[in-house]
This record gives structure tokens, C-alpha cells and sequence, in this order.
């Protein structure tokens, strides 16, 4: 069930949190051994879900709307007193000594966590793959990946071991994950969500976001977690930002010029079909064309390693986490982050050193943030004229696991979605479809982006999409 139907059974007294929580539960006992969405289930969800389920008694339909909700949370989220490893050994025993901000929202409005879901080590990954502690597999299809790095959360909402999830976006990674295995993901502006108690991958690209089996979902849990908070120096307010106005038909603009080869055929007879569809329901669609977005996955590939080079600086086992014993200080760092760290967050933190290095720097980090700045402002230029843009979330449906082995075409996978995280506009994912493979159902998803501080216009035009609340 959504959010919305959980509620008016939690209201009514004809479901309690404890019974949904009871239900989700039950499918983490018969589902994630082959899936592994999960890293840890709660101890404690049966004990907030009894407090829920007697204050819906009491408040009814007063209570918070997220009140009693079952819902996940990527591991790379800090929950106080629950370990937070971020999927990696070097934190494997690393408890959270506070709880994020976005969990803070959360344990006020009264959700029952679940459990912690799987991703790819420290965010690094468009599969979930890459987690030291296993693989996790798409619930459509037990050989295919689930889409990274929120993987986790995205096959826990849709095997239904929670109604919904928390991920976080560097790159794509909750939109890819959503398109994948058939749920909604939203990526909201950069700063709208405090990312104080996430652990850090890309400063500048980090935003976390909800996985739901609708957008009136994502909407209601968007509109928890977001804010301006003192601990987070790049959240926003209205009142800097103020909000994009909705309207009553949207002009989608569609940038044909990135929809040329790598793109699945079926994943493009399924687009089309969906802005067939906006028409129908009186939205305009125009062809536009973006140049320097196809510029987008390459700059990206140097930012975020840059950022990652210097977010991971911290693991040196002095600190916290693992500690591998030497013979000097030098040793130690080696031995701790050789044994600690998989090879993907090694290879990006030798690459972010590279480009970040003396002789380096400018030929490579300077001209990948002189492109960023140029996409905004080509964007900004594109939203004039246009109110949305839409693309595929994905170049591909779910690919096979083991199938990506050389990283520039598991890379290639974040081709529609990273343009969103360099530029910090918002982006929605919700299902469009389903395409045959090996006689399996596969879902597909299309990504629509909105101007900066257009997260509210985005979930007016995905409700009307999918004919929500009509």
C-alpha cells in the first residue's frame, strides 16, 4: 500500500502500524535472503510502531501523516545508537553518536524504521554491487542488479519490505535505482534537504530523497525532511529561493541531442510513449537542445572524484572506524585504508587525487567546473522558454549482475542524471512501463527536471502523470 492508503486504514483503526510493520517484516523473512536489501532490521521498529499504533488511538486523524510509516534507510545515513558503515569495512563497527537531520524530521513525524538498507560502498556505484558486505539483486528479476547506489532502499519499497525508503543522490542514485525496479525517486534541489549526518561523498552533488511507490508519497515525505537547518550551511529558503509557480499545462522540452547511441531501443519506444501521453493530457512537448549537457557525465567524473579524494581523507584509522596497527603513521594509513577501502573507492580517490594534484588541476578540475557553470547557465536559458525537461531516467533497464565490468560503461549509466546533481536542479523518476527480457517484465522510468526550486512543480506535473488524486 502507499502512504496514503496506510494512513486512512491507520485512521480508521481497520490497520495498525504494528500490523503493517508485522507484514513488512515478514517479507525481509522471505525475501531479502535472496535479495539483500538490508544490512541491519531493527531491534526496536516493533517498540515505535506500539507507540504509534496507540497515538493514532488517541490524535486519529490529527496524527502527523507519516506517523507509523515502515520505512528504510540507506546506511549511509547516521541513525543514533545504530551502526552506519556506509557499506564499507573501514566503518563496519562505526555506531552513530547523533542522528542526521533528515532522521531527526523523521523520528518527529513519527515513522518506524525498518531496518538499514545495502548500497554501494560509500555511494561510489550505479548498482549496488560494490558493498562490502554483498551484492544486492532486483526483486524483478534475481539477476539483475537493482540500480546503485540506493539500491538497498530501492528493491526494500518494491519487494514491499517498507513503504518507503530514504536514499541519497550523487549522481543518480536515487533515480537510477527507482527506474530500475519500478518505483518513484526524487532528487530534490541541491540544499532544499540538510545533508548534515550523511556521510559525505560529493559535497557539492549530495542531496538525500525518498523512494515511494508514488508521488504523493515522495511529496509527503519531501516536504519532512526538507528545510533550513543552522548545521547545514547550504540549505535554502524560501524566502533566497522562493518557489517555482505551478501551472495549469507544462511545456516539456526533450533535449533529442543526448538520445543517440547507448540508448536502449525499447527504452526509447517507451519515452516516446510517454510524451505521447502529455500531450494527451494538454501539455506541450517541443524539441530543445542542450549541447553542453552531453558534456555533463565527463565533467562529473572529475568533480565528484575530487570531492571524494577529500571526503575520505578522514578514514586514516586515527580517528574512528578500522584501525590497522604499523610501524609509524605512514604504515597505518596504508595498512588501514588498503584492508579498509574496496577497489572502487580507491580507484575514485586516486583519480580525485590526480586531477586535483599541482600539475593537474587546472587542466582538469578548473575546466570541469567552468562546465558546470556553463550547464546552468544554459539551463537557466533553457527554462525560459521551457517549464520541464524530460528524458529517460536510464540508458537501459536493469542489466544482468556482473555484466557492467568495465567502469566507463557502468559510468555511462548516469548519462541522463548527473546533469542534475552538477547544476543542483530537481529531478522525479516515476515508472512509465516495462520492457521483455529473458521473459521477464523489466521496468522502465523517465526522469523530469525542473528549474532550480522547482521540487514543488515537479510533484504537480508527476501527480498529474500518473493521474494521481484526480
Amino acid at each position: 500500500m502507499t502512504i496514503t492508503e496506510l494512513r486512512k486504514k491507520f485512521v480508521d483503526g481497520s490497520y495498525t502500524p504494528l500490523d503493517a510493520l508485522t507484514e513488512c517484516q515478514g517479507v525481509v523473512e522471505k525475501r531479502d535472503g535472496d535479495v539483500h536489501a538490508f544490512l541491519e532490521v531493527f531491534a526496536d521498529a516493533e517498540e515505535m510502531a506500539a507507540i504509534a499504533t496507540e497515538r493514532y488511538k488517541k490524535e486519529g486523524a490529527d496524527a502527523p501523516i507519516l506517523l507509523g510509516m515502515p520505512i528504510s534507510v540507506k546506511n549511509n545515513i547516521l541513525i543514533e545508537g545504530k551502526k552506519t558503515t556506509a557499506a564499507s569495512k573501514i566503518l563496519e563497527e562505526y555506531v552513530a553518536p547523533y542522528d542526521a537531520t533528515v532522521i531527526k524530521k523523521l523520528k518527529g513525524a513519527g515513522v518506524v524504521f525498518v531496518g538499514a538498507t545495502n548500497l554501494d560502498e560509500f555511494a561510489m556505484g550505479s548498482s549496488t554491487e560494490h558493498s562490502a558486505f554483498g551484492l544486492t539483486k532486483n526483486p524483478h528479476d534475481l539477476s539483475r542488479v537493482p540500480g546503485g547506489s540506493s539500491g538497498g532502499s530501492a528493491a526494500a519499497v518494491a519487494m514491499g519490505a517498507s513503504v518507503a525508503a530514504i536514499g541519497t543522490d550523487t549522481g543518480g542514485s536515487v533515480r537510477q535505482p527507482a527506474s530500475f525496479c519500478g518505483v518513484v525517486g526524487f532528487k530534490p534541489t541541491y540544499g532544499a534537504v540538510s545533508r548534515h549526518g550523511l556521510i559525505a561523498m560529493g559535497s557539492s552533488l549530495d542531496q538525500a530523497g525518498p523512494l515511494t511507490q508514488s508521488v504523493t508519497d515522495a511529496e509527503s515525505i519531501h516536504n519532512v525532511i526538507s528545510g533550513t537547518d543552522s548545521m547545514d550551511s547550504t540549505t535554502i529558503t524560501e524566502d533566497t529561493y522562493p518557489a517555482v509557480p505551478l501551472k495549469e499545462t507544462y511545456t516539456v522540452g526533450v533535449p533529442r541531442n543526448l538520445l543517440g547511441d547507448g540508448v536502449d531501443a525499447d527504452v526509447l519506444t517507451q519515452f516516446e510513449a510517454n510524451l505521447e501521453d502529455l500531450k494527451k493530457q494538454g501539455h506541450t512537448v517541443v524539441d530543445i537542445e542542450l549541447l553542453l549537457m552531453e558534456q555533463g557525465l565527463a565533467a562529473y567524473y572529475i568533480v565528484m572524484p575530487a570531492e571524494v579524494s577529500s571526503n575520505l581523507a578522514r578514514y586514516d584509522g586515527v580517528r574512528y572506524g578500522l584501525r590497522m596497527e604499523g610501524e609509524n603513521l605512514l604504515e597505518e594509513y596504508i595498512g588501514t585504508r588498503a584492508a579498509g577501502l574496496g577497489a572502487e573507492p580507491k580507484m575514485r580517490t586516486l583519480l580525485g587525487a590526480y586531477v586535483l594534484s599541482a600539475g593537474y588541476y587546472d587542466a582538469y578540475y578548473g575546466k570541469a567546473e567552468q562546465v558546470r557553470s556553463l550547464m546552468r547557465d544554459e539551463l537557466n536559458t533553457a527554462f525560459k522558454n521551457i517549464d520541464i525537461i524530460a528524458l529517460p531516467t536510464a540508458p537501459t533497464p536493469a542489466f544482468k549482475v556482473g555484466e557492467k565490468k568495465d567502469p566507463l560503461a557502468m559510468y555511462r549509466e548516469d548519462i541522463f542524471t548527473v546533469p542534475a546533481n552538477l547544476t543542483g536542479i530537481p529531478a522525479l523518476s516515476i515508472p512509465i512501463g516495462t520492457v521483455e527480457r529473458d521473459g521477464v517484465s523489466l521496468p522502465i522510468g523517465v526522469q523530469y527536471m525542473g528549474p532550480h526550486a522547482g521540487d514543488s512543480r515537479l510533484f504537480d506535473f508527476g501527480k498529474r502523470v500518473r493521474g494521481e488524486g484526480a
